[in-house]
Parts: structure tokens; C-alpha cells; sequence
């Protein structure tokens, strides 16, 4: 019976749902098993036929799921439950089934195998992502917005620019996640306490077969189990990522504010509800969900990390919290991914609310352009800036246009000409770079 909203289906994209179903699951244990005995065979420790058997039943078409929980009922172990129903199905062949191995063995190796179909997915869609923001970056590489801190207007800068410093963040995690591979994505074939005794002479050759048959790398060195700041570290990278994501739409939910209407959601007019009570509204959901979710994927990287701490060369405490951070992180991280993709896509841009939103302040944020304009006509910077200072508390104050309170100012009027003065009052001419840095994102440099 479905509870969590992951199993109702409120949440998760099919390709990343299918990669951790209980089935898929199973099947990537026996896998490993298939390799397994493969890799025995290749050195000569079992028959040809006998592996092949195996690999051949390591299927969950012959060993289903239900068979396997009913062995593990009775008798407590997920493992050991498996390796009986394959067993079951292999006949005489079924003696060789999962030789020299420890269960972690198994596990770890399967887990490597699931994170790379899962991030191979997240990668996708995050590159999918990126080549949005830099079609948007392109598309609105010139369109003045203003620039804010501290929520306070503060200088113009370009929508374009602003999605090329979100799309430069994404190649960031996209470099994290390529990175990680080769930390993260590593099985092991070593034994009980990670010596290999079980598995004879030929050990070494045995888990480079299993690993050269599943595309994974082994582990250097490992206890009974792949230490755990492995997958410590990719749950911190979904993290950051998950993190990136709530920024993107915490910024689209600021702008979409009607005080502010640069930037919204699309909206499906037809048929969305905003709300169940006030007609009017045109909530921006889509973003609020990624930005709750998101403290979702975050609160995963404190039992992530403090599974990195094992006793000696193996305990128990890793597993049952790895059976939900492992699948959540990665299941929520994509759906993140794949809210977000659809929602930048569809932004509906208001560039003559942004143009007007500039004016706001009747000038007074150009007021660093002026004080640069003076310091190049030889005005100390310092001066200039207190003059400037106290010029637009008078505008806000006495309630004036920046230009007259400026016109009026005898060291200004003096310095500047009327055109020098509109020159530097006009927020395109004080864009500094950043059409030039949205438009290199945009062509991919």
C-alpha cells in the first residue's frame, strides 16, 4: 500500500522511478551474482556451464521478488534470500551461486551500478538545463533589469546576465557530479572483512572480471563494505545542487511578487486553479515545491555523512538508512531538475516592467555612474561619493528626479554638461560587461 508521496506518484519522473522500483532493484543484485560466478569460471574455479546457468536464472523473470521475501521471513536476511531463490532456480548449478562472497559484496557493487544509471539520468537533465539558461541568456543578453542586494535596488543588470550566472552555476555541479564518478561509482568483490581470502589466489583477477563484466571500477581498498564517504560525497553534491535549484526559483518567486512582476511562472489560464478561495490568484507553486523539496535533499546529507563512522570493518548501521537516502536523493534531485527545466523554459518576462522598475528611485540608483563620471573629470572619489550621498537623500526626500536635484548641485553642474549628466543617468550606458558575459555563456565560451 502506497504512504510516502514517491510511492503515491505525486513525486519522481518515470526514467528515475524504474531505476530504483524493488524489481530493478533485485535485478542489479543478481547481476552482480551473474558476474560473479562469471568471473569464477574465467579463472578456472567453476564450470563454464554451471556459470552460465547462473547467469542465465539471474533474472528476476525466474526469480521473483515475493519468493525472495518469503525466504527472508523466515529467515532474516535480505542476502542470504536472494542467493537461496537464485540458487533455486539453478539446480545443481545453484552450489556456486554467490562463492566467496560477503554480502556487501553484493550490495555496494549493485549500488554502484544503480547511482550510475541515476546520475547518468540527473546529468542529462542538468545539461538540458544549462542549454536553456544559455538560450535565455542569449535571447535577453541586453534587456536592463535592475540588480538588487540586500533586497534594496542597487545597479541595472541584464535578465541575460542573471541566467548566465545561474547557467554557470549548473556547469559547476555538472563538473562536481563527472568528478564524483570515479570516487563514487566503485563495486568490490573482497570478502567478509575486504582481504579476499575467501576467494583464493585468483582474488584480484576475480573482482577486476566482475567489475570489467558490470562497467564499473573497483574499489582500491575496502573492509566489508565500500567506505561511505563515497556515497557521502554524492549526496552532498545532489545537495548543492538541490540548493542551486531553490535559489533559481526563490528569485523567480521574489520577482513574480506583484510589487516587484519581472518574472513568472507560466500559468495555464484555461484551467489553473491559484487558489481554492481567491479567484485572482496566480500562485507561483511550481517553484514553492522545488524550494520545500529541496530542504528534503538537504536534510539527507546528515545521516549521509555520519554513515561515513563504522565499527572496525563493518557494521549495520549504514544499511537501513542507505535504502532511503540513496533512492530519495537521487529520485527528488531529478524531479528538481525536471520541475525547474520546465518552469525556465516557460518563463513569461515582463521587460517593460523591468525597464520601469529601473525608474523606481527617479534615477538615484545610476548615482555610482555619476560619481564615476565625476571622478574621471579629476573630482576626488571620496568627495564625490559624499556629495552623492547626501544629493540623494535630497531626492528622496524633497521627493525630486535625481537629474534636477543634480542640476541644481554647483560642483556637478560645473563638472558635467547636461548630456554627460543623461549619459550617466541612463542605466544601458552602465552595463559594464554584462551583455558580453551573458552573451559568452549563450555561444557556450
Amino acid at each position: 500500500m502506497p504512504i510516502l508521496p514517491i510511492d503515491t506518484g505525486r513525486y519522481g519522473t518515470p526514467g528515475m522511478l524504474n531505476v530504483f522500483v524493488e524489481e530493478m532493484r533485485v535485478q542489479k543484485l543478481l547481476d552482480v551474482e551473474a558476474a560473479l560466478a562469471w568471473a569464477h569460471a574465467e579463472v578456472g574455479n567453476i564450470p563454464k556451464e554451471d556459470a552460465k546457468k547462473i547467469a542465465a536464472m539471474a533474472s528476476t523473470k525466474y526469480v521473483k521478488v515475493e519468493r525472495v521475501k518469503a525466504i527472508e521471513k523466515e529467515i532474516k536476511h535480505d542476502i542470504a534470500s536472494l542467493v537461496r531463490a537464485l540458487a533455486e532456480q539453478c539446480g545443481s548449478s545453484g552450489a556456486y551461486v554467490h562463492l566467496g562472497a560477503t554480502s556487501y559484496d553484493i550490495v555496494d557493487t549493485a549500488n554502484a551500478l544503480q547511482l550510475k544509471d541515476a546520475l547518468a539520468i540527473i546529468e542529462k537533465r542538468l545539461s538540458c538545463l544549462r542549454e536553456i539558461l544559455q538560450q535565455k541568456a542569449g535571447q535577453y543578453k541586453a534587456t536592463a533589469m535592475m540588480g538588487r542586494t540586500h533586497g534594496q535596488h542597487a545597479l541595472p543588470i541584464t535578465l541575460g546576465f542573471k541566467f548566465a550566472v545561474w547557467g554557470r552555476e549548473v556547469e559547476r555541479h555538472l563538473q562536481r557530479l563527472r568528478q564524483s564518478h570515479e570516487r563514487a561509482l566503485v563495486g568490490k568483490v573482497s570478502g567478509a572483512v575486504g582481504t579476499q581470502a575467501s576467494l583464493g589466489e585468483n582474488a584480484e583477477r576475480i573482482q577486476a572480471l566482475v567489475m570489467q563484466r558490470l562497467g564499473i571500477k573497483a574499489a582500491e581498498i575496502s573492509t566489508q563494505i565500500v567506505q561511505r564517504d563515497r556515497y557521502a560525497e554524492v549526496i552532498c553534491d545532489l545537495a548543492m545542487l538541490a540548493s542551486s535549484l531553490e535559489n533559481f526559483a526563490t528569485e523567480i518567486r521574489e520577482l513574480a511578487r506583484p510589487e516587484i512582476a519581472e518574472l513568472f511562472e507560466s500559468f495555464e489560464a484555461k484551467k489553473q486553479v491559484g487558489s481554492s478561495t481567491m479567484p485572482h490568484k496566480r500562485n507561483p507553486e511550481t517553484c514553492e515545491r522545488v524550494c520545500g523539496l529541496a530542504r528534503i535533499v538537504r536534510s539527507l546529507t546528515i545521516p549521509a555523512l555520519e554513515n561515513i563512522t563504522t565499527w572496525h570493518e563493518r557494521d549495520l548501521t549504514q544499511s537501513s538508512v542507505e535504502r532511503f537516502i540513496l533512492p530519495e536523493a537521487c529520485i527528488l534531485t531529478d524531479y528538481l531538475l525536471s520541475l525547474m527545466n520546465f518552469v525556465v523554459a516557460n518563463l513569461r518576462v515582463d521587460e517593460a516592467k523591468m525597464l520601469q522598475n529601473v525608474g523606481l528611485t527617479r534615477g538615484r540608483c545610476m548615482s555610482e555612474s555619476v560619481m564615476m563620471a565625476l571622478a574621471r573629470k579629476g573630482v576626488n572619489r571620496q568627495e564625490a561619493h559624499e556629495l552623492l550621498r547626501k544629493l540623494t537623500i535630497v531626492s528622496e526626500v524633497e521627493k525630486k528626479p535625481f537629474k534636477e536635484v543634480l542640476l541644481a548641485d554647483e560642483l556637478v553642474h560645473k563638472t558635467l554638461t547636461g548630456e554627460e549628466i543623461d549619459a550617466a543617468l541612463d542605466p544601458k550606458n552602465y552595463l559594464g560587461t554584462a551583455v558580453k558575459q551573458a552573451e559568452a555563456f549563450a555561444q557556450g565560451n
